[in-house]
């Protein structure tokens, strides 16, 4: 017997899924994170399944880990105190980055601190020119003095990132060797070695977030690794990655930006998967935990991808599943400002002390406390039995919210509830007007702890007219880890006109990457089975300022073909601004190669139908968005495929409660999943 397991922790809960390689099971659990000891709540996941299903640790022959350290460390600017070494003249340019505030229309808006304060950035002389000459050799002696002053300002390490090093990265080499001789006790990182794009302030911005959570990143693998070594767990602890890939754990302790995203992206891996296996092909997943809600798109059954995504006001560079964040999560607190207005998040509870309704000392009203003094949660046990809810005391904390709005509790809940459901709204319609999609073409899938409680309404507020809730949507992102593919990006900037004459020095720059590709699966990750290889470029017409992403056939690379891929170009620039330009020149800026090595993938099976219809096992008042209902109270593990039954109703599961409104209809399917029509 082998198990999969795959582990998500988030600011609330720490999700688990174990599945059994030899009989197809696949089991879900969810434990209260312990913020106090990292890590702690593994091995309490671990004990809850060797007791009730029996995974040995000596049976566990992949651990796939999602984690939220490395984005909580920039979010909450707890990283380590760095110096930026960088060309002479160029000190300044994390501080100008791209001269644009972040709302435009906000005449108190203001950029956030950059990770590097400007009294430890260090210019010295060394210049090495656009086409990758070295112009101007390393001044190895401004460097030792710049590495002096970096340890005399109490620095823990220092990030290199020379002008131009992403076409020669012989200096930033030569720096970060001399750094390391200078200053052995201090971690160094190269702009090049972290992502070799062009643009100095996106690279440097990355290469700096490399460094900054490096130190909590590293300890909290290392603690991990060792943690399961002495569980007796013989397999390589995996991470997931922002790019919905996973990758060693230890490889993780340099390639930290890799991970930033982790658990994010692993929910929208986990969403697709479970879209596919339903049939349905284009998705906005909706991803509520305790602290915050990811949005995110899937089209035609794939994930969608950027390399511009940012954490707070910092541009991350590497590719990454595209997932847009707001801080609205079931443990976001309500509270009223000095204008006497309600607003929800972005301070959450988190798991400690949580909200008021968990009794674990929390006394600030939150999402979760509204939800239980509306009538909607509060039916059945939390997250396999861990929590039993207390209304009394969520009602306590909503009274003083109540009393400042001049409204009864219940309204009062009802206005927390409608208020982040605004604010998750919000954020889907940015996605929607990003992409230029019709809701109503797309169905919403809810997941998370508490995307199921807020999914519908959040579907009505955008005009989305059908919902899935997968069979147990709490623990997706721990699934989307279990099934994710071991997976890299390369990148090589080239910045060569498509031509003829052009396309021998591509192709051999991709078989340059490919090698690079190989290296890492084979030896690096150690992977031993199949692989598949994709090949894109980041293209523009001459003169334009920015690219778009176009995939690449192998072929025609091989061939030299630049006809096939000017067409491919001209059809994904009309694409996506519905103009094309076919007689303009066109620049291939970067070549791209992500490779993946193919994992094991549990079978989502279906369930027996049912032979009887849905019965509820009571009914419960409750309030649904202002309203008062009386709603239909099932068992989710009594419902089989063929049942239906119509709102007002609330589901009750083991990992979350899912709230259906009046006039909609409920079917489950063959695998168990909700689908919810919204009606009218």
């Amino acid at each position: 017997m082998a198990w999969r397991i795959g582990v998500d922790i988030g600011g609330t809960f720490a999700d688990f899924c174990a599945f059994d390689e030899a009989s197809g099971a696949l089991h879900t659990l969810k434990v209260l994170t312990t913020p106090d000891e990292p890590g702690r709540e593994i091995g309490e996941g671990l004990d809850i399944l060797a007791a009730r299903h029996g995974v040995r640790s000596a049976e566990i022959a992949a651990f796939v880990h999602g984690t939220t350290v490395g984005i909580n460390t920039i979010i909450q600017r707890r990283g380590a105190r760095l110096g930026l070494i960088t060309t002479r003249g160029f000190e300044d340019v994390i501080e100008l980055a791209r001269l644009q505030m972040p709302d435009m229309y906000s005449l108190f808006c203001a950029r956030g601190e950059q990770l590097v304060p400007r009294d430890r950035i260090f210019g010295v002389s060394e210049r090495t020119l656009a086409d990758g000459t070295v112009e101007t050799p390393l001044d190895e002696t401004e460097l030792g003095e710049a590495v002096s002053e970096a340890m005399a300002k109490g620095c823990e390490g220092i990030v290199i990132a020379f002008l131009h090093s992403y076409r020669n990265p012989a200096n930033e080499r030569r720096a970060l060797r001399h750094c390391r001789t200078l200053a052995p006790d201090l971690f160094a990182f190269a702009s090049a070695e972290v992502w070799p794009v062009v643009r100095e302030y996106e690279r440097t911005t990355t290469a700096i977030m490399n460094g900054y959570v490096h130190p909590r990143v590293a300890g909290y693998i290392t603690a991990l690794e060792a943690r399961l070594a002495d569980r007796g767990v013989p397999a390589p602890a995996m991470l997931t990655k922002s790019n919905g890939g996973v990758m060693r754990a230890s490889h993780g302790k340099r390639d930290c930006v890799g991970m930033l995203l982790s658990g994010t992206a692993s929910g929208v891996t986990g969403a697709a998967y479970v879209a596919k296996a339903a049939g349905i092909a284009n998705v906005l997943t909706l991803d509520v935990g305790g602290t915050s809600a990811d949005v995110a798109l899937i089209v035609d059954g794939n994930a969608q991808f950027g390399s511009s995504e940012t954490i707070g006001d910092l541009p991350l560079n590497v590719p990454s599943v595209s997932v847009t964040s707001v801080g609205d999560g079931g443990g976001s607190i309500a509270m009223t400002d000095t204008f006497g207005v309600l607003r929800v998040g972005p301070e959450s509870a988190g798991s400690t002390p949580g909200p008021a309704c968990y009794g674990r000392g929390g006394t600030r009203a939150t999402v979760t406390d509204a939800m239980v003094v509306a009538g909607l949660l509060g039916h059945a046990p939390l997250a396999y039995s861990s929590i039993a809810l207390d209304a009394h005391r969520a009602r306590a904390a909503v009274e003083p919210i109540a009393a400042a709005l001049g409204l009864e509790p219940i309204a009062a809940a009802d206005a927390i509830i409608e208020v982040a459901v605004s604010n998750m709204f919000v954020e889907l319609n940015k996605l929607v007007a990003r992409y230029g999609i019709d809701p109503a073409d797309f169905t919403l899938m809810p997941f998370g702890g508490g995307g199921p409680m807020l999914g519908c309404f959040v579907a009505a507020e955008i005009g989305i007219r059908r919902v899935l809730v997968p069979l147990r949507p709490g623990v997706v992102s721990a699934l989307g880890g279990l099934i994710a593919d071991l997976k890299c990006d390369f990148i090589a900037t080239v910045f060569r006109t498509l031509e003829p004459s052009a396309m021998a020095d591509l192709a051999a720059e991709v078989r340059r990457l490919e090698a690079d590709a190989v290296d890492w699966l084979v030896r690096q990750q150690r992977f031993e089975g199949e692989h598949r290889v994709t090949v894109s470029a980041d293209m523009r017409y001459a003169g334009q300022s920015f690219e778009i992403e176009v995939d690449l056939e192998r072929s025609w690379l091989d061939t030299g073909d630049a006809t096939a891929i000017a067409e491919a170009f001209h059809k994904r620039h009309s694409a996506i601004y519905e103009f094309a330009d076919p007689g303009s020149p066109v620049n291939i800026v970067n070549l791209r190669l992500v490779i993946a090595g193919l994992t094991a993938k549990p079978r989502l099976v279906d369930l027996e139908p049912a032979s009887a219809p849905a019965r509820p096992s009571r009914h419960v008042s409750a309030h649904m968005r202002g309203r008062p209902v009386e709603a239909a109270l099932f068992d989710r593990a009594a419902l089989r495929p063929g049942h239906t039954f119509s709102g007002p109703a609330i589901v009750t599961q083991e990992d979350t409660t899912t709230i259906v409104p009046p006039d909609a209809t409920v079917t489950v399917d063959t695998l168990g999943n909700l689908l919810v029509d919204m009606g009218a």
